[in-house]
């Protein structure tokens, strides 16, 4: 599609002119006498470019021009043309959003030069507009499927913690998310040369520190810093860690001047790290400073509701990414996936959707094209309608323990926690054999 510029001068010769230069461009050219002209213009179609005269004849200049696109199309770049000794109030209009300017008469070759110089700018602009929206559906909440109370709660948290800079224990919903991100692996970082890793060091630190190195928390500078599996990181780097979580400075490996970062911490672990700080393994005060917001992602088996949305969302990718058709799932299949207990959590229950999708004959997935390990296996004996009561019955039986079990067999905490009436909990759970304790009488 043909970038579209406007051009807005009240002298008919050089309108043609101008034409005439950005036709042999390839662009798509709109002439405007005025400012109301250029205005009406800008109302009834985009522009990917404006190019206005700053002395319009007339009551209005080329600043309303300017004044009205910024107000309809904000993102769409505008160039002043000037007329010798006018060029600082075209400085002062491009401290008020102006792109550029050309002083008239204008070159040629200088006028094709700062045209494609700001629709390059446009372009760039609404590529990285698009990718950072493409991040956005791929790498944030939309990418954490689920609708149960447990995932609700954390998308809840997500959405309160994200503009602040609190230090989360678990970055695309914050205010930093066009700033840098780094990811640090703590566990694949040698023990030796973690703290170079992490803050940099001078040149003759140490063997092989040939030049001076940025860290990672420098690099983060501005950003966020997420240092996945903290858990492994060694306790004595956790002292230093812990020193830029308070004072925001370090040092580099080997160096004597202090760095000031500005850095959000998020981390992330698969250890019990209240188990690790009792064992010693971790730094009690370095917990609690990690610890200021928490988000606990509960295992899949905790979740089983959300398992056909995880299902739906893995078939459709799967589908795009081979370009065919989305397979679909039979309801013996997707009852047998819910009653997994999912040891790997969601990505042990991505690869087994995607296996299947690739592997099964046909555009249907049947429990025979599912490969679980442990899990208990469905009768395909009888007719369908009883295989699928088992399987349903199997899904119902192990969610409901699973949930009692969590609130201490308390049937009214549960069925709130779940989102069901007391009443229809306690109806299910006698016609599958379910007991739980006694609620708690009013008062305690």
């Amino acid at each position: 599609m043909k970038p579209r510029v406007l051009v807005v001068d009240d002298e008919p010769a050089i309108r043609i002119a101008i034409k005439g230069l950005l036709d042999k461009q390839g662009y798509e050219v709109a002439l405007a006498a005025g400012a109301d002209e250029a205005i009406q213009a800008l109302t009834r179609e985009p522009c990917d470019l404006v190019l206005v005269d700053l002395a319009l004849g007339g009551s209005k200049t080329g600043l309303d021009v300017l004044e009205a696109s910024r107000g309809m199309q904000p993102g769409t770049p505008v160039i002043l043309m000037t007329a010798y000794g006018s060029e600082k109030l075209a400085v002062q209009a491009m401290k008020a959003g102006a792109h550029d300017y050309v002083p008239k008469p204008f070159d040629n070759d200088e006028m094709r030069m700062v045209v494609e110089r700001a629709l390059e700018r446009t372009r760039l602009e609404r590529e990285h507009r698009l990718l950072l929206d493409r991040v956005a559906r791929e790498h944030g909440l939309g990418a954490m499927t689920g609708a149960s109370p447990a995932m609700r709660s954390v998308f809840e948290t997500i959405h309160k913690v994200a503009e602040t800079d609190l230090t989360v224990l678990v970055h695309e919903r914050s205010a930093r998310r066009l700033r840098p991100f780094v990811a640090v692996n703590c566990a694949a970082m040698s023990r030796d040369l973690v703290e170079s890793e992490l803050f940099g060091h001078e040149k003759g630190a140490f063997t092989g520190a040939g030049a001076r190195r940025a860290g990672r928390f420098e690099s983060a500078d501005g950003g966020t810093l997420l240092l996945d599996e903290i858990g492994d990181m060694p306790r004595e780097t956790q002292a230093k860690v812990l020193r830029v979580l308070q004072e925001r400075s370090f040092e580099r490996v080997g160096g004597t001047t202090t760095l000031r970062v500005d850095v959000r911490i998020v981390a992330a672990t698969n250890r019990d790290l209240e188990k690790e700080v009792r064992s010693g393994a971790f730094r009690e005060d370095l917990y609690y400073r990690l610890r200021v917001v928490e988000i606990a992602l509960p295992p899949l088996r905790d979740r089983p509701g959300d398992v056909p949305a995880l299902v739906d969302r893995f078939l459709s990718e799967v589908a795009l990414r081979l370009g065919r058709p989305k397979a679909s799932l039979s309801t013996v299949a997707m009852a047998k996936l819910a009653a997994h207990r999912w040891p790997g959590n969601v990505r042990e229950l991505r690869n087994v959707v995607e296996r299947a999708a690739v592997l099964s004959p046909g555009a249907a997935i049947d429990v025979g094209d599912l490969a679980l390990e442990g899990g208990k296996s469905i009768a395909v004996s009888g007719t369908f309608a009883e295989a699928k009561r088992h399987a349903v019955e199997d899904f119902e039986r192990s969610y409901l323990r699973s949930a009692l079990e969590r609130h201490g067999g308390n049937v009214s905490r549960t069925a709130e926690a779940i989102g069901m009436v007391r009443q229809s909990l306690q109806q299910k759970m006698r016609e599958l054999g379910l007991r739980g304790e006694p609620d708690e009488p009013c008062g305690k």
